[in-house]
């Protein structure tokens, strides 16, 4: 039997960007999962609190500044991501590179204000189901954050070298930036529930 080339995509580029890639497909799935994992931790959280005789249970209400000062650095933090998302798009090298420097910053310095929200909880993760759950979803948090941290740390160092002009590494890029603002939409009900539903 003879054969025929039914489509010839030698020409096509060897990496697609956004919902072009696989890799793109891929980090909304794990927003998915690990965005039901935070809706369990939530929902584990108001069936607490509506068992409990008293919310919070034998504890003042978590201090305010440290959560609130994450809060608005995250916020902050999304403008220069959505800037780096852009000249990554763009194929910008410089401005990817002082980008990523920028947003290796940003992605630090909540994780010393997280050090101090654990201090101003007013309760330990072991005193009772209260402590347990909000210990349990500053955990989840933190470890978003930290690994989002790393993945930056890791492409920051890679565009600084010979094999930073490429469209799979921008498109890396372009994904990092993406689950950086998931990490940061992911933080306000979060911070509802654990700052502001105790002192309805």
């Amino acid at each position: 039997m003879k054969e025929r080339i039914v489509l010839d995509v030698s020409k096509l580029p060897p990496h697609g960007m956004g919902t072009a890639s696989p890799t793109w497909w891929g980090t909304c799935a794990f927003m998915l999962i690990e965005g039901s994992g935070f809706a369990l931790a939530i929902a584990v959280y108001f069936y607490l609190m509506s068992i409990a005789p008293q919310w919070p249970i034998n504890a003042p209400a978590p201090g305010l500044i440290p959560g609130t000062a994450l809060t608005a650095i995250l916020l902050a933090s999304v403008v220069p991501n959505i800037l780096l998302s852009r000249c990554a798009r763009q194929r910008n090298l410089r401005k990817v590179r002082i980008g990523l420097v920028i947003m290796s910053v940003l992605g630090a310095i909540p994780l010393i204000l997280r050090a101090f929200e654990f201090t101003v909880l007013h309760v330990r993760w072991d005193d009772n189901a209260y402590g347990s759950i909000i210990w349990t979803l500053l955990g989840l948090h933190s470890t978003h954050i930290i690994t989002d941290l790393i993945d930056t740390l890791v492409l920051t160092c890679l565009m600084f070298t010979r094999h930073a002009d490429n469209p799979r590494r921008f498109g890396d890029v372009e994904d990092n930036a993406m689950y950086w603002n998931f990490v940061v939409v992911a933080w306000i009900p979060l911070y509802t529930c654990i700052y502001w539903v105790p002192r309805l």
